[in-house]
């Protein structure tokens, strides 16, 4: 298993998929499965067009639109970001990518990206390759 840092800005969204690909080919893996993971409950991993700025920039508003970027006064949470792990749960923590010819099967305008929903922050995610 491969470890990650990254230093993250207060809501973004952080291209990934080069410091996947890399790990995938330093593993040899020919035909397997790659599980990106993150440890942390207001930040996840998601896959979706690399192409279009403007697709961050949606996925931005609307998660913003239905959960806000603060916390409302029913939200019991103490530390003030309920918001922050609203939007990870809904994402998710991780996700997994088959291996064939050594190479990620991501469509042609996938990319991976790691989310950050309470930053800035240090953070780091995991890449676990299995496979022959």
């Amino acid at each position: 298993m491969k470890t990650f840092q990254l230093q993250t800005s207060a809501f973004s969204f952080h291209d990934i998929t080069a410091q996947v690909k890399q790990a995938v080919r330093e593993s040899g893996v020919r035909e397997g499965l790659c599980t990106v993971y993150c440890p942390h409950t207001t930040a996840a991993i998601t896959i979706n067009e690399n192409a279009d700025p403007d697709v961050q920039r949606d996925l931005r508003f609307a998660l913003i639109d239905a959960f806000g970027d603060r916390d409302r006064p029913e939200f019991r949470h103490a530390e003030g970001n309920s918001h922050a792990h609203l939007k990870s749960s809904l994402i998710g923590a991780s996700e997994t990518i088959p291996i064939s010819n050594g190479s990620l099967t991501l469509g042609t305008w996938q990319g991976i990206y790691f989310c950050e929903f309470d930053g800035p922050r240090s953070r780091r995610f995991f890449v676990q390759i299995v496979g022959e």
